[in-house]
């Protein structure tokens, strides 16, 4: 842990100086060291207060290859001196946090760590957003997981008491509804499940870039490590509540993509697809069953690359048209052919297409949840067809059409290199399934 970590703390006199290029350097490259070490099966080692398991390993990899692509979507923050120093500052401390957060045994630091990622992702809605909603979104995005939040550092204290220990490995707690409820609700409003969802839309259309990239690719996912943490001592109470919230999540899935083809924000689009793919995860995850866990980890992998890819290429046209509506933004396809191919490769992938890693999670948790209840057929198979059209749609109508005729610079190496860093690891990791079989 302390080869992650140390690195990260060495990086804060370099931020002095605003220096970009190697502050992304160092995270590719302690990305690369990471994925070395899980390709030789180095998959577990538990330290006194601190451990990894596979489960943990994969998220601190996600954390930092998404922190290393904030800094190359977000480069227009140091041409425009937008305060660079800075941001550099609330990147580094995030992904730190977020690591020591995938990476504790103990609940209590764990929920400090849980709630202190907020602050960074807060200021960097606040300072970095383009809109003035974004103080709305802001309020929207603290307090619905505050409050939500609260009542879980209540429960931690109840166990600490109960089980003389805050271990996750060594909790055992004869738990009540409200122990299960208050346990879970802090990470169902996190991922979000349906209906305490209504933060992420706004907190995605106000936030920059960066901003989005790390809600969708990795803050989203403290929701179902958590609650993957959690059942380890609540899982046989779950077991007679757990139907609920699985029902509700299967409505979630099909009133989300329903939303979706409401929309013409393409970022609120993509935020409302996120809502869908994350009642996916949350059903297989409470399904208690081996394939909906494993597919649930794996789905959120595949999201987290898909979402934050898609995300770049709304900002990369944004950039240029200064427009996300779906009105405006239409026959791209003949301006810029090449990111036309990427659109193509990231809306396929957000549907679950062939030699994707969204498409083994969501085999999986079809598989866990059909053997769960074979009712839930239907609400997968409407749910499914819903996010084809939505990806479908969201193609179409910003490639096909007419093009409005203003005049557009052209897309960057480094915009290329950035849409490739999300697309190579979301498509290519597929040959490699067996390291994230825990």
């Amino acid at each position: 842990m302390m080869k992650i970590v140390i690195p990260m703390i060495l990086m804060m006199p370099m931020l002095m100086y605003s220096v970009w290029w190697e502050v992304a350097i160092t995270f590719m490259v302690i990305s690369f060291f990471m994925l070395t070490l899980v390709l030789r099966d180095y998959t577990c080692f538990i330290s006194y207060g601190f451990g990894i398991d596979l489960f943990s390993y994969w998220m601190i990899l996600l954390t930092l290859w998404i922190s290393c692509l904030m800094l190359l979507a977000s480069f227009s923050v140091m041409e425009g001196q937008l305060s660079p120093n800075e941001f550099l500052l609330l990147i580094v401390v995030l992904a730190g946090v977020l690591t020591l957060c995938f990476s504790t045994t103990n609940m209590f630091v764990f929920y400090i760590l849980f709630e202190g990622s907020i602050i960074p992702t807060l200021f960097l809605i606040l300072g970095w957003g383009n809109q003035v909603e974004r103080l709305l979104a802001g309020m929207y995005f603290l307090f619905y997981t505050l409050t939500a939040s609260l009542p879980m550092l209540v429960c931690i204290f109840w166990i600490s008491n109960v089980s003389f220990t805050l271990f996750m490995y060594l909790i055992v707690v004869d738990v009540n509804f409200y122990v299960y409820l208050f346990m879970l609700l802090a990470f169902f409003v996190k991922m979000p499940m349906i209906f305490v969802h209504y933060w992420l839309p706004s907190a995605h259309v106000e936030a920059p870039v960066s901003g989005s990239m790390i809600l969708a690719g990795v803050l989203l996912k403290l929701g179902g490590y958590g609650i993957y943490r959690v059942m380890n001592f609540i899982h046989f109470y779950s077991i007679n509540y757990n139907y609920w919230f699985v029902s509700v999540s299967m409505v979630g899935m099909v009133y989300a993509g329903i939303l979706c083809l409401y929309q013409v924000d393409m970022k609120s689009m993509v935020a409302h697809s996120s809502v869908s793919h994350m009642a996916l995860v949350i059903c297989g995850v409470l399904s208690l069953s081996f394939y909906g866990v494993i597919g649930s980890f794996v789905m959120m992998l595949g999201h987290g690359l898909c979402s934050s890819g898609l995300f770049c290429l709304v900002n990369l046209v944004y950039e240029r048209t200064h427009t996300r509506s779906l009105y405006i933004n239409k026959g791209l396809i003949v301006i810029f052919p090449v990111l036309s191919m990427f659109w193509f490769m990231f809306c396929a992938n957000n549907m679950a297409c062939p030699l994707s890693l969204n498409l083994f999670g969501e085999f999986l948790i079809i598989s866990g949840l059909v053997s769960w209840s074979f009712l839930s057929v239907v609400f997968l198979m409407v749910s499914s067809f819903l996010s084809c059209c939505m990806s479908i749609y969201l193609y179409s109508i910003t490639q096909h059409g007419n093009f409005a005729g203003v005049s557009l610079s052209m897309i960057s190496v480094r915009e290329y290199i950035l849409l490739f860093f999300h697309w190579f690891p979301l498509n290519f990791l597929f040959f490699k399934l067996g390291l994230m079989v825990f």
